[in-house]
């Protein structure tokens, strides 16, 4: 068993601050919903290995009423330390705040924690 993709929520018109977040600043690439799912709103994201696999998607899917997630979260892991403070300041430079409070808290890792557009967790981890 491996795992297909997370999905997230955001409020109704928050597509573009996913993709501010989810493209922009951490780089992965959006790709279209399938046809029967695009009505609903949302958007998807998709990250990559240099082989061309992929390794991360993530859906973000409109949530009405809307509540961010403020504990549960997905969990990105980088290829190395340098990648994952490209990553923060990336996102620290396209407005996202980014808590580094806990670099060094988590055996055999290193990480940040952020929120998204619409306020979701989100970890970024790089082995140490």
């Amino acid at each position: 068993m491996r795992l297909h993709h997370v999905q997230v929520a955001c409020p109704r018109g928050g597509e573009d601050a996913a993709r501010a977040f989810y493209g922009a600043g951490l780089g992965l690439t959006e790709v279209a919903k399938p046809p029967e799912l695009a009505g609903r709103g949302g958007c998807w994201f998709r990250g990559y290995d240099a082989a061309g696999v992929v390794v991360a998607e993530i859906h973000v899917g409109v949530e009405d009423p809307f509540a961010p997630a403020r504990k549960a979260h997905p969990a990105l892991v980088v290829d190395d330390a340098g990648t994952l403070d490209a990553t923060a300041d990336r996102l620290e430079g396209a407005g996202f705040d980014v808590d580094r409070t806990e670099r060094e808290s988590f055996t055999g890792y290193l990480r940040f924690h952020t929120r998204d557009g619409a306020g979701n967790r989100v970890e970024v981890l790089a082995p140490a």
